[in-house]
Parts: C-alpha cells; sequence; structure tokens
C-alpha cells in the first residue's frame, strides 16, 4: 500500500496485519521540469522544452521524477517486487488522485492495482476502503493536470514580463496575482479615503423604580426635531455625505455641547418599546475555508499554521480529511455528535432531529464529508490532553465543539427597541434610541460561539445587552449626557480569515490552496504583516498595475473565477481539457469552450502587449500634488521603492522605509523624508585627505564612507583596454557600531572607523599580522584566514598585541562568537514542542527558534520588542511546514 506521507503510512500500518507493507511516497514523485537543468538531453533543443508542455501536441506534458524523489521511486520499486498486490491509497482529492496516476505511471507495476479512498484514517474506514476498491479516476486526474498545466503556462508567460518592466524574480500566477489586486485594492481605498467628523449625544437613563434591572441603560440621540442625526454609515470614502438631506442632520462638537446642556434635567418619556423574538440556528460544521478563517480568528492561527497542524491530526486519525468544501456529516458522526451532546449537555439541548446542512459542491474534489473528529464515537478534548501538542489539541477542540454543537438546538431569546423622547429647554424635540437582547435558552451556544471578525465589528452571538422593563409612557430621567465626537475609519485591511473569505466569496481558487497562496505572496515580497493586517509593498503596487492595465482579464474577478467553473467542469467530464487549453493559450477562435469570449488567448496578449508597456509608467505609482504644484509619486526601482518629484530642472528623491505601508505616506511624512538627502548626511571633511565624510543608509545597515574627487579624464582616445584601464580608486567605508545611530555618529566616531582595519602587532611564531576589524556580525581579530571574535566594539582600538595572542592561544570556539549572546527576550513555550520559544541575534538578523531545532528568521513588518507568542508560533509552524529545518526530536 503506498499513501502520501510516512505519518499517514504509519498509523495505517499499525491497523493492518503482516500481509501489509504500507510504504509512502512523500508527495508528488513526478512533476513539470523546474529548469533548464531538470530537462532530459532529448529535450533540450525543443522550443517548448522551457515551459515543459508542448502545446503544439495537444497540451502534452514533459514529466520528470524529481531529482529528491528519486530515492523514493527506488525504495519503492524495490518494494514491490515482493508484492502480490498494489493498494494505492494516496487522497481522495485531485493531487491525491493525480499521485496515484503518476505511481502507476512510473511503477508500472505488473501486479493487481487497487485504488482505495478514506476520509479518516480509523480501522473501520480503512477496512471498508480496502474491501471497496475503485479505478483511477481519469477526469479527477486530468482537472489536476489541467490546473497543472495551466499555472504554468500562466507563471511561464506573464512572470519575465514582470521580470523586464518591474524587477528581477518576480512572479505572476492564476490565484496569487488576483489575491494581490485584492489586497492593493483595499490599500488604495485606504489611501483616498477622507475621514469625516461627526458628534452625537450618549446617555445614561434611569427609572424611577429603584428594584429595576438594571438601574440604568445606554441610550443614544438619534433624531432631533424629526431629522435623522448623521453616523458614520451617512459619509462615503471621500468624507462627504452619501446623499445630502433635508431630513438628516450633521451635529458638530459646539452644537453637541449645547443639546447636551439644553436636555439637562429634562423629563424624558418611552415613545415606545417593540419587542421580538430572537432565534439563531447553529452554524455548520466546518468546511477548509471556514475551519481557516475561524482558527484565524478564534486562535490567532495563519491559514498555514491551520492546515498543517489540520494535516497532523488527520494522518493520526483524529479528524477526517480537511481538505473539503462539503458542511454535510454522514448518519454515524450525526449520531455520535447527537449522543455526546445529549450526554454533556441533557436532553432538552438536542435539536428534535437530525441536522444535515446541505451545499451544492462543485465538483467531486469536494464532495467529501465536512471536517468533524474521526471514528463512530468522537473523542473528547480531555481524552486527548497530553495527547496532541499544543497546537493540535486547539484545533481539535474547535472542530470537536463546532460538529457537537451543529446538532443542538437553537438559542432563543427576544430582542427589544426602544425609543425616548423629550423637548429641550431651547424646544427642540430630541429621540434617544436603546436596543437589549436577552438570551432565554442558550441552546447551541453553550458549545460554541463563532468569534466575530475584529474588522468587520459586530458582536458576538452570544452577547447580551439587558435593559429594564420598560413600558410605553414611562417617564425617565437622564443621570449623564456626555457629547461624543465620531470619525469615520478606512476600510479595514485583509487579515488571512478576512481574505480567504474573500476569495472564497468571489469564486476564485480553491480552499485547498488559499494558505499556500496566502504564503507565496507574503515570500515573493507582495505583501507583509503588521500584527495580522496584510499589508502590500509598492512592488505590489507596481505588479498589480501592470497586469489591470495590459492584462486586465487576467486579473478580472468575474473571468478568474469563471475559470475556476471550467477548471471543475474538466474534474466532473462535462469538458475536454485539451480543448479548453487551446481555447485559453491560443485564443477561443482555435476551439475550447472558455466562457469569457473576450480573452483572446494567453500566448497573443502576452505578444501584442510586452513591448507596448512602458516600464517607467508602470513602476510609477502617484500619489498627490505637493503645496508647490509637483506631483509627487513613488517610484518602484530595481532595488527597491523611493519617493521623486521635479524641483526646477532636477529630480528630487528620497528614501522609503520599508517598514512604512503605503497608506502611512501623506504628505507631512513625504517632506520629511525628501528632507533626508539620499546622498546622506555630511560630517564634515577629513582633514588628512580633504574628502567630504558622509553618514548613509545601506542595504545591510547604516555606514559611513568619502566621497572621492571626480577625476579629469585624460586627453586623447576614450578607448582603453581592459588591461591597460587603470583601476579606479574605490572609497573607504565602514559599517557603524551597534552602539551608533545615523542621526548621532560625529566626524571624529566617522574617522575613527575609516581607519579600520587597525593593525594591532605580528604574531613572531607565525609571522603573520594582527589586525582588528569591524565586520557585519560584529568586531573580531583576523590573523592570515584564522578569525576571533572580541567581546566589544571598543577593543578593536585598545587591544594590545599581548592580549590578542591571548585570545589566540585559546581554542577556537565555533562560529565568531566569543560568547553565546544571551537571548533578546523568551517567550511563551512553543505548541509543538512545549519548550520556551526564545528570540535571539543571528549572522542574519533577529529569529526565533523553538528550542529543539527548529529556528525562523522574523520577515517584514515583524520586531523584536513587538513579536507576540501567537506571531512566533506562526513563524515557527510556517517553518516547519517547509521541512526545511530540522524537525523537534
Amino acid at each position: 500500500m503506498i499513501v502520501e506521507s510516512p505519518a499517514k503510512a504509519r498509523k495505517i500500518a499499525s491497523y493492518l496485519g503482516s500481509g501489509y507493507v504500507v510504504e509512502s511516497s512523500r508527495g508528488h514523485i513526478r512533476d513539470l521540469p523546474r529548469g533548464a537543468a531538470d530537462v532530459p538531453a532529448k529535450y533540450k533543443g525543443e522550443s517548448w522544452a522551457r515551459l515543459g508542455v508542448d502545446v503544439d501536441r495537444a497540451f502534452e506534458p514533459l514529466y520528470i521524477i524529481t531529482p529528491d524523489k528519486r530515492s523514493t521511486v527506488t525504495e519503492l520499486r524495490n518494494a514491490l517486487k515482493s508484492a502480490d498486490e498494489l493498494y494505492l491509497a494516496t487522497d481522495g482529492d485531485r493531487e491525491g488522485e493525480a499521485i496515484a496516476w503518476h505511481l502507476m505511471q512510473t511503477l508500472k507495476p505488473t501486479v493487481p492495482v487497487r485504488r482505495m479512498v478514506f476520509h479518516e484514517i480509523t480501522a473501520p474506514a480503512i477496512r471498508t476502503a480496502a474491501e471497496n476498491p475503485r479505478d483511477i479516476d481519469q477526469d479527477l486526474v486530468d482537472a489536476q493536470e489541467t490546473r497543472r498545466i495551466l499555472d504554468r503556462l500562466y507563471g511561464y508567460e506573464v512572470s519575465p514580463v514582470l521580470w523586464r518592466k518591474v524587477m528581477p524574480k518576480l512572479s505572476a500566477g492564476r490565484v496569487q496575482s488576483v489575491a494581490t489586486r485584492i489586497i492593493v485594492r483595499r490599500e488604495r481605498e485606504r489611501i483616498a479615503f477622507v475621514s469625516a467628523s461627526y458628534w452625537d449625544l450618549a446617555a445614561t437613563l434611569a427609572t424611577s423604580d429603584d428594584t429595576a434591572t438594571p438601574p440604568t441603560f445606554g441610550a443614544r440621540l438619534v433624531e432631533v426635531d424629526g431629522h435623522r442625526v448623521a453616523t458614520g454609515r451617512d459619509f462615503g470614502p471621500d468624507g462627504a455625505l452619501k446623499r445630502a438631506g433635508r431630513d438628516l442632520l450633521i451635529i458638530d462638537e459646539d452644537y453637541a455641547g449645547r443639546l447636551a446642556q439644553a436636555l439637562a434635567d429634562v423629563p424624558l418619556t418611552v415613545s415606545s418599546v417593540e419587542e421580538k423574538p430572537y432565534t439563531r440556528r447553529p452554524y455548520p460544521p466546518f468546511m477548509t475555508s471556514t475551519l481557516q478563517q475561524e482558527a484565524g480568528r478564534k486562535l490567532r492561527f495563519s491559514a498555514e499554521r491551520a492546515m498543517s497542524t489540520a494535516q497532523r491530526l488527520y494522518e493520526n486519525g483524529y479528524i477526517t480529511y480537511m481538505r473539503t468544501d462539503s458542511t454535510t456529516l454522514s448518519e454515524t458522526a450525526i449520531a455520535a455528535a447527537r449522543t455526546q451532546a445529549r450526554e454533556l449537555y441533557g436532553e432538552s439541548y438536542l435539536h428534535d432531529g437530525p441536522r444535515q446542512y446541505l451545499r451544492k459542491v462543485k465538483n467531486a474534489q469536494e464532495a467529501h464529508e465536512a471536517i468533524r473528529p474521526a471514528g463512530e464515537t468522537f473523542a473528547t478534548p480531555g481524552q486527548l490532553a497530553g495527547v496532541l501538542d499544543a497546537d493540535e489539541f486547539r484545533l481539535y477542540e474547535l472542530i470537536w465543539q463546532r460538529t457537537i454543537a451543529s446538532q443542538m438546538a437553537d438559542a432563543r431569546g427576544s430582542t427589544i427597541s426602544v425609543r425616548i423622547t423629550g423637548a429641550s429647554a431651547t424646544d427642540e424635540e430630541c429621540t434617544f434610541a436603546a436596543s437589549g437582547r436577552t438570551i432565554t435558552f442558550a441552546g447551541f451556544l453553550k458549545a460554541y460561539v463563532e468569534t466575530v471578525d475584529d474588522e468587520a465589528g459586530g458582536e458576538a452571538d452570544d452577547a447580551e445587552r439587558r435593559l429594564p422593563a420598560l413600558t410605553r409612557g414611562q417617564p425617565l430621567t437622564a443621570t449623564e449626557l456626555v457629547p461624543e465626537g465620531h470619525t469615520t475609519t478606512p476600510p479595514p485591511r485583509y487579515t488571512e480569515a478576512s481574505l480567504v473569505k474573500a476569495l472564497e466569496d468571489l469564486g476564485i481558487g480553491r480552499p485547498s490552496t488559499y494558505a499556500t497562496i496566502i504564503n507565496t505572496i507574503q515570500e515573493r515580497g507582495y505583501v507583509w504583516k503588521r500584527g495580522s493586517a496584510l499589508v502590500p509593498s509598492w512592488v505590489a503596487f507596481a505588479v498589480v498595475g501592470l497586469l489591470e492595465q495590459h492584462f486586465g482579464c487576467l486579473v478580472d474577478y468575474d473571468f478568474t473565477a469563471a475559470m475556476e467553473d471550467e477548471l471543475d467542469s474538466i474534474a466532473s467530464g462535462a469538458q475536454h481539457r485539451t480543448d479548453w487549453l487551446t481555447g485559453f493559450y491560443f485564443g477561443s477562435e482555435h476551439g475550447g469552450a472558455l466562457s469569457v469570449a473576450r480573452f483572446g488567448g494567453l500566448k497573443k496578449l502576452v505578444g501584442v502587449n510586452l513591448e507596448e508597456i512602458d516600464a517607467r509608467e508602470v513602476n510609477s505609482i502617484p500619489l498627490f500634488t505637493d503645496d508647490a504644484g509637483r506631483d509627487v509619486v513613488v517610484r518602484v526601482g530595481r532595488y527597491g521603492p523611493y519617493l521623486e518629484r521635479t524641483v526646477g530642472q532636477e529630480q528630487q528623491r528620497a528614501n522609503l522605509p520599508e517598514d512604512l505601508p503605503p497608506d502611512e505616506l501623506t504628505a507631512e511624512v513625504a517632506e520629511k523624508l525628501f528632507a533626508t538627502p539620499m546622498e546622506g548626511r555630511s560630517l564634515g571633511t577629513d582633514p588628512v585627505s580633504g574628502h567630504e565624510i558622509l553618514a548613509k543608509e545601506g542595504r545591510y545597515g547604516p555606514y559611513v564612507t568619502e566621497v572621492l574627487p571626480e577625476e579629469a579624464p585624460a586627453p586623447g582616445p576614450e578607448k582603453s583596454t581592459a588591461k591597460g584601464a587603470a583601476k579606479k580608486p574605490k572609497p573607504r567605508t565602514s559599517s557603524l557600531f551597534k552602539s551608533m545611530s545615523l542621526e548621532t555618529v560625529t566626524l571624529e566616531d566617522a574617522l575613527r572607523l575609516l581607519s579600520l582595519p587597525r593593525v594591532v602587532g605580528t604574531d613572531s611564531d607565525t609571522g603573520q599580522e594582527i589586525t582588528a576589524q569591524n565586520g557585519r556580525y560584529g568586531p573580531y581579530l583576523k590573523r592570515g584566514t584564522d578569525s576571533r571574535s572580541l567581546a566589544n566594539e571598543e577593543q578593536i582600538f585598545t587591544i594590545t598585541l599581548d592580549e590578542a595572542l591571548k585570545v589566540y592561544a585559546e581554542p577556537k570556539r565555533r562560529g565568531r562568537q566569543a560568547a553565546a549572546k544571551p537571548p533578546l527576550r523568551e517567550l511563551a513555550p512553543d505548541p509543538v514542542t512545549g519548550k520556551p520559544m526564545v528570540l535571539k541575534e543571528g549572522r542574519f538578523g533577529p529569529y526565533v527558534t523553538d528550542g529543539a531545532g527548529v529556528n525562523a528568521s522574523l520577515r517584514k513588518g515583524d520586531s523584536v520588542e513587538t513579536l507576540t507568542d501567537e506571531r512566533a508560533a506562526e513563524l515557527l509552524a510556517a517553518k516547519r511546514a517547509k521541512g526545511v529545518a530540522a524537525q523537534p526530536s
């Protein structure tokens, strides 16, 4: 039996007898060539070899055994020699079906082959799957192959455009580019947003009944003389009213203050009371997208962390398959959930009958059960405490609670809306409004309450706002009247959870790929995180702008969603992959059934547009016009973004801090940046050389350097051979000590730094010179090729030859560190290893370690001072998911 992962193999092997050998393919064993080196020699001369797809012969893909899987294939072939039957037990989705097909094509078994599929790894499920094998689903294989070819064509045709017109090493992708556009568009909305201010009155009201519960309640002014008081939703993103009218009143600070005084000690009366029953049905069981969203909101997991944790739970037999678009539960699962709900909460909390949450599923890829605890009876979280690691426990508890709650009774209660009126001392008829909600029967809320999006606002389903018993005509008094000012806020940035929801709502991509997409756009530098918010880079602005202007259909939401539906139709067998790919690549006039008729074909689109693209234009992002009428733009250069404007006949430029979000680049901030010259701060003149000394910010941190005079060209012909040309002298440079800063470094400091390396003396035993130097990783001594770290920077200037020889007399320690640096910060225990997570300073910057061999560098937007426990665990989880760091023992 062959499965995808070693963990899955070990678990299944424990359920089977000695007659089975369970091996792992460790994921895909074949793929398209990743580069020219992977292309077999006989294909290297082919024009299509760079694509790995022969577009002129029915889009025939060129598959190779990936270099890192050659040993795995050899092991599987050897194991197959002694087998009398082969079970392909990879996952039942597109990727799993494709892996099974590639195993068949590569291993070429001569024994009978069975395809078995299961959605949970339990002994009964494995036995049932083995007893009910099926054939490989060629439609699913075609669907996966079509997506792989499509993504290769898209990436290999469009990415080079970005390399030529924006900067090298960028990438475009069918879903990643659209996801990036969603985030960039939100940032554009934030940049264009103009806030509006408005005021109202907050009242604390009381009845004359001393026994009323609660004794006071809050209300807010909603009308004055029949005019509705404006609230935030009345203003548009431009700061103006969406719809001005005579019935709308904007209150300013002065009027709010006068109104509060005029209403003081004025009798108020309840003018209306409206009570309605409140009912809330349980949430459906989790599918992939809702699990990622809720794990993000409730547990602060990234999508990648949620999916890798769910993968471990599935492979070890604790939950059902975690890549699904279904909210359906099997009869067995419903019975298990109802039994536990009855045992834990009582019969009254159980719904009258089984609840089923039907949802239209687009294809067989997603036609699994919902994500739920595995087995015919569910293990409670308490039973798994100490068995699962912290992340696994928290996610399992979430899935278990949601599944149990799905079979429980509705929550019931009542909502009440009250209007209170009174005439002010200046004869203004004022109306206040208050609302309340009381839950009389918690129902499913006893087991599970969905977390509300921070950025969306609102309140949780179990939140109550109690009002005292009120009747129409009842007198009230205002114990407090407070004028309150409000400012409208721009739309919130996307978080991973809200981006997943946006992609799903738009029908873009598939939930099983969202975690990978979100991680990719961060790794490519298109997006970085500030807290949980996803912030686009200026490079993302340039790339999205280029794609919108010249490849608009490729990042059009409707077009991308339509493509997704057509790819699903291939999975269902309703459409042929070759016809579809022909239409996509060569254009609909060449065949295919591409529903978006305006698309003329990828090949033609790239060929026609490439030379028309003005690189300077797409890399210029207009910001605003300054007070002098000059246009301020962000230019995206080959080495990063910078500010620019025209001053007279010159271009004035300024560096952009990496951690400055685009919407915070205001006119005021821009002026400050322009006031900091890119060429550096002049510290003065070196009295010895007469050269100007500058302090500058560089790619590897702040440094000082000298400005060499321009040499006059020698008379005669301009040509000179490389051998005969005199070498141009290089200016002296030196990194600042960590105790120094660009703002405070002096000329004296700079001259000391530029005097380095300092000759300490000569070692009489070796005859080699010993120097003291300042390097990227701190101060050190150098003797030939032997380097030794110094304890502090000042030693560079003070250490004597005798002291240096004593350092060299000691045994050399590993690395350049003279002693282990103390940790920068210690955080909470890692959810996986249980050991404290520690922030340390490394050769390439700060990183977090789990204490068991996994280290993860801090990313853009992270800082040592503000890094949270959740973010540290997320970085470590992402590193483990890549499989490049040592796994904890």
